[in-house]
């Protein structure tokens, strides 16, 4: 028996820990941005655009002019997934990208590739934004996935998640702007589902399965930018900050309540040529410790965005301990952002395992 009991020991130790779950306590926005990916997602102070709804409602009083956007849609992908799908034949790559944003599709490529984990996420925000308010609609999908053992029963482990909902923002600006409030609220609807199974047995999902439910989530913000220069600015931003929970799910129970964080931050914005500029920014995500089991220097963001005119973009970021980068072109009928980022996905204090991902985010209008 001790022996028996030692060997299933080291078998549990040299198991795979990838913590198949979401990063939301470094990533708590309900709508991402690949801008601020970027920067290592230290966004609140800098954020002027739709997704201050999500990062600091307070920066819509920064938005330099009004935009419908019917597309907003961004893509995003990591090492392993892209590995995984497109390691085969050239023709089966075209037929295994779909694959990755359900939780079957997904099982059916990683069986193939144990060990490798792969991240898929599908976003669009069609919005309205003005200065001072803004409305639209939020889908956002994101499923994780890796096969650790094929012939066990519960070798393939997932998470998959729906968040779901329209929202509208307001924000406030006082003393010519130096002072800004804002507030967003977006009545989410959630369902998500994080478990194992077979991987070599088809996954048939009913909705049942899911955890789901309804919450009215609102996020709260403020700015101060002194009239110096450099453009010294503080900010925070609350998540969830009426602390409601999800309600009316159905066999299954109700998603686990998004706990309410404070997220701070500072910057300068130094102006470097005629129409140049570079935006400094250091972000502590977090500040309560609503979160549990992060160290405090995963949740230390830093970031940079160098602009040219307004219309061309380069950032590089510092974020959960990794480095991240991309590029950006804007105009007032146009967006595209190009970004890598990372995550650790181990339970590692501090730089664990790195999960090396990548976004294409395209939104148009007028």
């Amino acid at each position: 028996m001790k022996k028996a009991f030692v060997l299933l020991f080291i078998l549990f130790q040299i198991r795979p820990l990838w913590a198949i779950t979401f990063e939301d306590g470094i990533f708590p926005e309900l709508a991402t941005s690949a801008r601020a990916l970027a920067m290592g997602n230290a966004y609140i102070c800098k954020v002027d655009d739709a997704s201050a709804a999500f990062y600091n409602p307070a920066g819509l009083g920064t938005v330099r002019y009004p935009h419908f956007h019917i597309s907003n849609i961004a893509l995003e992908t990591n090492k392993g997934g892209m590995q995984a799908s497109t390691g085969g034949p050239v023709a089966n790559s075209f037929s295994n990208m779909p694959k990755m944003f359900s939780i079957d599709g997904i099982r059916q490529v990683m069986y193939k590739n144990p060990g490798k984990l792969a991240h898929s996420r599908i976003h669009a925000q069609p919005n309205f934004t003005s200065r001072y308010f803004s409305f639209g609609f939020l889908f956002a999908k994101r499923t994780r996935a890796v096969v650790t053992n094929i012939i066990s029963p519960t070798g393939f482990e997932f998470a998959d998640r729906t968040d779901m909902g329209p929202y509208a923002a307001i924000d406030l600006s006082l003393f010519g702007g130096i002072l800004k409030f804002g507030a967003s609220g977006i009545l989410l609807n959630r369902k998500e589902l994080i478990g194992t199974a077979d991987p070599a047995a088809t996954i048939v999902v009913n909705s049942n399965t899911y955890q789901s439910g309804t919450a009215l989530i609102a996020t709260f913000g403020s700015k101060l930018t002194l009239p110096f220069t450099l453009l010294p600015t503080f900010a925070a931003t609350i998540h969830n900050g009426l602390k409601t929970k999800f309600s009316g799910g159905g066999t299954s129970g109700v998603p686990t309540t998004i706990p309410q964080s404070m997220d701070v931050g500072f910057s300068i914005t130094p102006q470097v040529g005629t129409a140049t500029r570079i935006h400094l920014e250091a972000n502590l995500k977090d500040l309560t410790f609503a979160h549990s089991g992060i160290a405090f220097t995963r949740r230390i963001l830093l970031g940079m965005e160098l602009d040219f005119s307004r219309i061309f973009f380069f950032r590089l970021g510092y974020g959960d301990g990794f480095g991240s980068a991309g590029l950006g072109v804007k105009s007032k009928k146009l967006e595209f952002d190009l970004t890598t980022y990372a995550v650790d996905t181990s339970t590692a204090a501090y730089r664990g395992t790195e999960d090396r991902r990548f976004a294409i985010a395209i939104s148009s209008g007028f």
